[in-house]
């Protein structure tokens, strides 16, 4: 008398998990493909603070996971940042996660100058160890020097060499990118935009 409903109860289980598994199946094939097309572009990049600020530098994914991008900029413990993953301290350069087997030299990462002085962002050099910053510093070997955990991405802590910038050049930078709309600077970032002018004019003479 109860057995029929909980034969056909139990049928309707079996096929509601095998179309689950079925959709699972799917949207990680669906992903991967995402992830083995995925170029990133001038497009991509736009003005830096439009991006989720973390601890003084800004991340955003550019595949639209960008909760799983935060999770690892987030922990204490580091981690391996997903594909699209786009970081940047500075408006001119940026590293982007690309699709896993991309460069195991880089952990996957490609770097990127960026010309960003016209209010518009033009690629002027991307790649793996072509790239150097505005220091004349190569990316990928500054990068390399962070410790295993970190993902190859530096902070004070993360084993790589400090930057020739205090935080408030560094805040400086970020609030003067040529691509968002006009903030106020506070009086120590304006001394601060000032005094890297004057060495940058010294470095070109």
């Amino acid at each position: 008398m109860f057995r029929k409903p909980y034969r056909k109860s139990s049928s309707a289980l079996f096929a509601g998990l095998v179309s689950a598994g079925m959709a699972f199946c799917l949207m990680t094939a669906m992903s991967s493909a995402q992830d083995a097309g995925f170029e990133p572009s001038v497009e991509d990049f736009s003005c830096i603070r439009d991006m989720e600020s973390v601890r003084g530098f800004f991340v955003t994914n550019l595949l639209g996971d960008i909760e799983a991008t935060l999770e690892v900029a987030n922990s204490e413990t580091g981690g391996t940042y997903p594909t699209g993953s786009l970081i940047q301290l500075v408006p001119t350069e940026a590293m982007v996660k690309r699709e896993p087997g991309y460069n195991p030299l880089t952990n996957d990462w490609e770097f990127f100058e960026l010309d960003v002085s016209n209010g518009e962002t033009h690629i002027r050099v991307r790649g793996s160890d072509e790239v150097v910053n505005q220091f004349g510093g190569n990316c990928l070997e500054c990068h390399a020097r962070a410790e295993p955990q970190w993902d190859m991405v530096c902070e004070q802590d993360h084993g790589c060499d400090p930057l020739p910038l205090t935080p408030a050049m560094l805040s400086a930078i970020q609030k003067t990118d040529p691509r968002c709309e006009a903030t106020e600077l506070t009086e120590e970032e304006a001394q601060a935009l000032q005094f890297l002018a004057a060495i940058r004019a010294a470095s070109e003479n």
